[in-house]
């Protein structure tokens, strides 16, 4: 509810500069829109001399404009009370007047009318706006003092009149209240005159206002004015769970959103047979489980096989009804259920997973693998049992590498391919020989140096060339 005066600019809303007197009364509750403010009357006709007048939280009333001022939507006017004078806003004026007041079966020739009186100075506002800013404080202490009293009662709201003579409480109660002595109390401490006036609990949220289940602004604070009782059996009929946590709105009551699509579900159930009726056939007799109002669909389960349920068209069923009041035989509803296939037709996959709301939130995987291994000529590696030794070419027990017949060597002449070299392995180390274990025992065999001296001082075995294993 607001005008586009007030919409955001730069990501800042910009606002009408107003406070609170929106000039097209698009920001208040229960606004209406004048659509014919830019008509001209026809000639020798009188504008309607009613207008409606809006106070706090949307109180409204309607006044006759006896003095014939120039009045426009959101003018602050002075208005006669049953003692001194109030002061509100202008929301409506001219023929749509006429079609309000229709509606709400208000009298355009009532017994007492009330007159507008002039146009606010600034002194009537300026006494206006120092009562409203003493209603929160009041509201306080006067809660304070029915907690003391022990009334059972809740002061939702305080009104002042303009010219601040009397103060209007609002209070919510399940039973009669005797608030004599509460009234003596405030009359005592406030030093004004007390009026108490006892509202409902929709009125209480209609005035007050808030934001609904469904993200927006209280029908009632808006643009519902006739509160229509609503019962459980919406709901039933809805098919809604009697859950009274998501049922009932901010005033405690069952939504009065409840009402709004309810004869659309009741001429939909018109078709459908009633769900206590039992389907016999020659399988068992049948009982309804669920029903799906939108398709058309109901589902039935044998008596003592619960957990199969056979779906079948709302014509499907009646027919069967009528063949049993007809006492004609039905084999069973699996006859009836294959002609209700569903066809599953996959139109979108989520492949890439874009949909998933929580794609994020899982740190990112790294898919190059990383090599933490050392290589061999490091110092401090470690040797790989799964990593292949590479030939060393000064080594005499690598082998040279086998090459193609057809392709020449660097070192051949077409002969035909040469033989690999014999390989000679080195002699195993004995453990224990010069290993540190061995250390701390002494040497009781005294040619056993001798030996490892020997086998130091053999010459190592010289490479055959590749012409030697030629020839």
């Amino acid at each position: 509810m607001a005008c586009a005066s007030c919409s955001t600019k730069d990501g800042s809303p910009s606002g009408c500069k107003n406070n609170g007197t929106c000039g097209t009364d698009s920001c208040n509750k229960l606004t209406v829109f004048d659509w014919l403010a830019n008509m001209s009357l026809p000639s020798g006709e009188k504008p309607f001399d009613w207008v409606e007048v809006r106070f706090k939280n949307g109180r409204k009333d309607y006044y006759k404009n006896a003095e014939n001022l120039t009045l426009s939507i959101g003018d602050i006017v002075a208005t006669q009370a049953q003692s001194g004078h109030d002061i509100g806003m202008v929301t409506l004026s001219g023929e749509l007047v006429r079609v309000q007041m229709k509606r709400k079966n208000i009298s355009v020739k009532p017994v007492e009318t009330l007159k507008i009186y002039r146009k606010a100075s600034q002194k009537d506002i300026d006494i206006w706006q120092t009562a409203r800013d003493k209603e929160e404080p009041m509201k306080v202490r006067a809660r304070q003092f029915a907690i003391d009293l022990k009334l059972h009662m809740k002061i939702s709201d305080i009104e002042f009149q303009g010219d601040a003579s009397k103060a209007t409480f609002y209070y919510t109660a399940e039973e009669r209240v005797d608030f004599r002595e509460l009234i003596k109390v405030f009359a005592r401490e406030f030093r004004t005159r007390i009026e108490m006036k006892q509202v409902g609990f929709r009125q209480e949220a209609s005035r007050l206002g808030g934001i609904g289940s469904c993200g927006r602004e209280l029908c009632c604070s808006t643009w519902l004015t006739d509160f229509r009782s609503v019962s459980t059996s919406a709901a039933r009929y809805q098919q809604l769970s009697l859950n009274p946590q998501k049922l009932a709105g901010q005033c405690g009551k069952l939504k009065c959103c409840l009402n709004y699509e309810l004869d659309t579900y009741l001429d939909a159930l018109k078709s459908f047979p009633k769900t206590d009726i039992k389907l016999k056939t020659g399988k068992g007799t049948a009982v309804c489980q669920k029903t799906d109002i939108f398709k058309g669909h109901m589902w039935y389960a044998y008596e003592g096989e619960w957990m199969n349920w056979h779906k079948i068209t709302t014509e499907q069923a009646n027919e069967i009804i009528e063949a049993n009041k007809k006492n004609e035989p039905i084999a069973s509803l699996e006859e009836y259920a294959l002609d209700v296939l569903e066809d599953v037709k996959t139109e979108f996959e989520n492949v890439v997973g874009q949909d998933s709301l929580t794609r994020f939130d899982s740190p990112k995987r790294n898919n190059k693998r990383k090599n933490t291994r050392k290589k061999p000529n490091q110092k401090g590696a470690a040797p790989n049992a799964n990593q292949k030794p590479r030939p060393n070419p000064k080594s005499p027990n690598t082998a040279p590498k086998k090459q193609n017949p057809n392709q020449k060597g660097p070192n051949q002449k077409g002969e035909g391919t040469p033989k690999a070299a014999p390989n000679k392995r080195a002699p195993k180390k004995r453990t224990g020989d010069n290993g540190p274990a061995n250390t701390d025992k002494p040497n009781t065999n005294p040619n056993k140096n001798n030996r490892n001296r020997n086998n130091k001082r053999k010459p190592k075995p010289k490479p055959q060339s590749n012409n030697d294993a030629t020839e």
